[in-house]
């Protein structure tokens, strides 16, 4: 298994504010769906919430302490531990897709980053990625997008590996 995380942050590692994204970023939205799309996904219980309802065309996880959280469409799982170990013997990339606890229980475990950079800083943001650590991550692939009529911060699509 390759465990990798996917985000999107601003200047400052913000990632949301209030169980919801800081932004529309229809650019993002697409490479998202394009880089994730028939893989298993692992996110918090709040994450799923934000969303409301499972990401088509893949296996969606949810981790929660939740007892009696349920949901159509989902694996609910009490342990992120087990979760990845229970997958850890497969062949498939699996995305850990937020929220901020989830991202600071799983960077030391990951593989790959795909992260894309907000060229800006969002002073409302109430949750935030961990921070990515130079000496352990190298960038291996940069696409920068200019701001337009749809996406209205300079972004930039980045892919990280874990150095060895």
């Amino acid at each position: 298994m390759i465990l990798s995380l996917i985000a999107a942050i601003g200047k400052n590692n913000e990632l949301g504010t209030k169980n919801g994204l800081l932004w529309d970023l229809p650019s993002d939205m697409k490479h998202f769906r394009d880089t994730t799309k028939g893989h298993t996904v692992i996110m918090g219980q709040k994450t799923f919430e934000s969303i409301g309802k499972p990401l088509p065309n893949r296996k969606n996880i949810v981790v929660t302490r939740n007892k009696d959280f349920s949901g159509d469409g989902i694996e609910i799982s009490m342990s992120l531990e087990e979760t990845i170990g229970s997958l850890k013997n497969s062949n498939e990339e699996v995305f850990v897709i937020g929220g901020g606890e989830i991202y600071r229980q799983t960077i030391e475990k990951a593989d790959k980053l795909y992260i894309t950079h907000v060229n800006e800083s969002f002073s409302d943001a109430d949750t935030f990625f961990p921070s990515i650590d130079e000496k352990k991550w190298q960038k291996i692939k940069s696409e920068i997008l200019k701001q337009d009529q749809l996406n209205k911060y300079n972004l930039e699509f980045a892919e990280y590996e874990r150095k060895k």
